[in-house]
């Protein structure tokens, strides 16, 4: 072997390592999944041919999580899987035999045990071998009950994942900057407030039951074990003869589920595994990969070069990050023109140049436009000195954590800070105003625009303007004015909900104006003592009386009222509304002084909100938990072994069906 090579192997040894390790603990991303995986096979190419593996080499070691704690060993070992991206070698390695296609969940992998049906430890996945017993967050992470209805020893391994709306929501309510689903998941369990990790709705999701004394020899029957024990297991599909045209089908339609944003989770491909579990151990382990455990797909990346034509600094969120916009090339069945380059260092590591240079693009699982490369470079990168929206001197901060370089806005109450929020403003579920995406949003505000919800409401001054920007049109231009005037009148509990003050979704907003109006709401979170000596109510105590409300969301919509910018801004923006409150009075008594918890899925009405809305306009109350206080639950599953049927079950409380409600309290509304 050539001194050369040597060299080349250390360096990629080290680059996968510092990488892996960003990956597995939460840090700033040092590198894409396409760069990984070719640095990846690159090493393994050259160990190949070289004979040689050197110390610590990734081909050899799983990724690993450093959550500090109390180290354990696993009695199981999670070994990793090995990849292809290639659907012939899917139905090569499954040789005839039944298997199972499901999500390659992109979370953090945790194997939680039980013991006669009590949960008794939670360990992360660490090396494979060792992991971290987090135990104690066990209630901070949806998903993981604290008893089932099973005996003996019960080990399960699953992915806690965050939904990309949960995320979305956590980076407009929290202000913090994370690049993913997965970097935010990944820096949640060295967080040590439980709360502040359930504020992250961090959810595991079972893939695989490594062990249980009962006698089950089917994957997919031991998946569906657990689905009766009440876990939410990853989704999957059986094929029982594997041709190769079968594989593809089926690769095919999860795929288009995630280019179409159907999944709601993160997910980095697919993986295959046997349906017969015997079968499946008796693999060999080669490397860190046992080779009859299962199979991971991953999709082969499209990729296309093209032009630059400018960097584009776009203030958003906390940062002002910069973006590649490019000659259009087609990826994926779509066009693409612009691709985020997320922060300083990342420019530096690609080495971004300007207008001129050219650049490699893929869509990172079949999604995200990304800039993999610079394959010819023109100019140099100039980072500006000031905010491209409200002008305010612009920093750069570098992270103590990863050493992520990023520039920052020194202005706390730059427009542009707040896309987020607009973004909810306009939804349907707030003003409901159509044809203004968050893309359309950053436009308006990054033109000076937009700097308060009030602003939409005189846009129709800028509408020659809008009529010949590119992607718009006279046309376009009208409905988005005509969208915005039908918005002007709106129902109380949306205003509320639009603002996005902190934890208040829209059953809080509904809760709060059930008790009082929208006037007496803002009157009793900004009044003030008369005693000029006397201390002003705690903003915990003034609606922590109000059902489902308590204290901290009380503090949390009185802090915000009491915040003078966001007053002031409140009161311009009502200057233009017609704000109306619909009558809660019940219009009938059909489910007077009864208390309902709904759980499941609903097959009559739309969906559990509209159920809810007529069990209150008949006089009764419908509570998201069930307890003593509680007359009915409503499960289609009634024999389900849910924790909300088995609390139902000991308390004695009746569990029935949708049909059964109907069938009793309604006169047929829902049929």
């Amino acid at each position: 072997m050539t001194e050369d090579i040597r060299q080349r192997m250390a360096q990629l040894v080290r680059e996968l390592n510092e990488a892996s390790d960003a990956y597995y603990n939460g840090r700033g991303e040092l590198m894409t999944d396409y760069e990984w995986d070719q640095r990846f096979d690159e090493l393994r190419r050259l160990e190949a041919e070289s004979g040689t593996t050197l110390p610590n080499s990734p081909t050899q070691r799983v990724g690993e999580d450093t959550t500090q704690g109390q180290k354990e060993a696993h009695e199981y070992a999670a070994l990793s899987l090995a990849k292809t991206k290639q659907t012939a070698e899917l139905a090569k390695w499954a040789d005839g035999r039944a298997i199972w296609i499901s999500w390659k969940l992109d979370g953090l992998t945790l194997v939680v045990t039980y013991d006669d049906g009590a949960l008794t430890k939670i360990v992360t996945r660490g090396n494979g071998h060792i992991g971290t017993n987090i135990t104690h967050l066990a209630t901070a992470i949806k998903g993981i009950p604290p008893h089932i209805e099973a005996r003996g020893h019960v080990v399960i391994r699953g992915e806690a994942v965050i939904a990309y709306s949960d995320f979305e929501r956590y980076l407009m309510e929290s202000g913090e900057d994370y690049a993913n689903p997965r970097n935010l998941a990944s820096g949640s369990l060295s967080v040590k407030d439980a709360q502040d990790i359930m504020d992250r709705h961090l959810q595991w999701l079972p893939f695989t039951l490594v062990h249980t004394d009962e006698e089950i020899p089917s994957w997919g029957d031991r998946m569906e074990w657990l689905d009766r024990l009440g876990f939410n297991t990853v989704e999957r599909s059986f094929l029982e003869h594997p041709s190769l045209e079968e594989v593809e089908t089926t690769v095919d339609r999860f795929t288009q589920k995630v280019t179409s944003r159907q999944n709601p989770f993160p997910v980095d491909g697919l993986v295959v595994c046997y349906d017969d579990v015997a079968y499946a151990q008796t693999g060999s382990v080669t490397g860190h990969h046992a080779t009859r455990a299962g199979l991971a797909f991953k999709w082969q990346d499209e990729w296309a070069e093209t032009t630059l034509r400018e960097i584009e600094w776009s203030c958003a969120a906390s940062t002002i990050s910069p973006v590649a916009v490019f000659e259009a090339v087609e990826l994926e069945g779509t066009t693409v023109r612009r691709a985020s380059l997320c922060n300083i260092s990342e420019c530096e590591r690609l080495d971004i140049g300007g207008a001129g240079s050219r650049l490699r693009v893929i869509k990172a699982n079949k999604i995200i436009p990304k800039v993999i490369a610079v394959t010819q470079k023109a100019g140099t990168l100039v980072v500006p000195d000031h905010c491209p929206v409200c002008g305010a001197p612009a920093e750069v901060r570098e992270s103590t954590a990863s050493g992520t370089r990023t520039l920052h806005c020194t202005n706390p109450l730059c427009a542009a800070k707040q896309l987020k929020k607009f973004a909810r403003f306009v939804s349907k579920e707030g003003m409901n105003i159509d044809g203004i995406s968050e893309q359309t949003l950053q436009k308006f505000i990054n033109l000076g625009w937009v700097s308060e919800y009030a602003d939409l409401y005189t846009l129709r001054q800028h509408i020659r303007e809008l009529a010949v920007m590119d992607g718009f049109g006279e046309r376009s231009a009208a409905n988005i004015m005509n969208s915005i005037d039908r918005s002007r009148n709106v129902e109380a509990h949306r205003l509320l909900y639009a603002l996005s003050i902190p934890l208040c979704g829209l059953d809080v907003c509904r809760r709060l104006l059930a008790a009082y109006s929208l006037e007496q709401l803002v009157e009793m979170a900004t009044a003030l003592p008369q005693d000029l000596f006397a201390q002003p109510t705690e903003p915990q105590d003034v609606f922590a009386h109000v059902v489902g409300i308590g204290p901290e969301k009380s503090e949390r919509f009185v802090s915000w009222f009491r915040n003078p910018e966001n007053l002031l801004r409140y009161q311009h923006l009502t200057a233009h509304l017609n704000i109306s409150s619909p009558d809660t009075t019940p219009t009938g008594s059909r489910c007077e002084g009864l208390t309902f918890v709904i759980t499941g899925d609903v097959h009559h009405y739309k969906n559990r909100a509209e159920l809810k809305q007529y069990i209150e306009s008949q006089g009764g109350k419908v509570a998201s938990a069930v307890s003593g206080a509680t007359s009915m639950l409503i499960n289609n599953d009634v024999n389900s072994t849910s924790g909300k049927n088995k609390k139902a079950q000991q308390l004695g409380i009746p569990i029935i069906s949708e049909d059964e409600f109907i069938e009793r309290y309604t006169e047929g509304e829902a049929t």
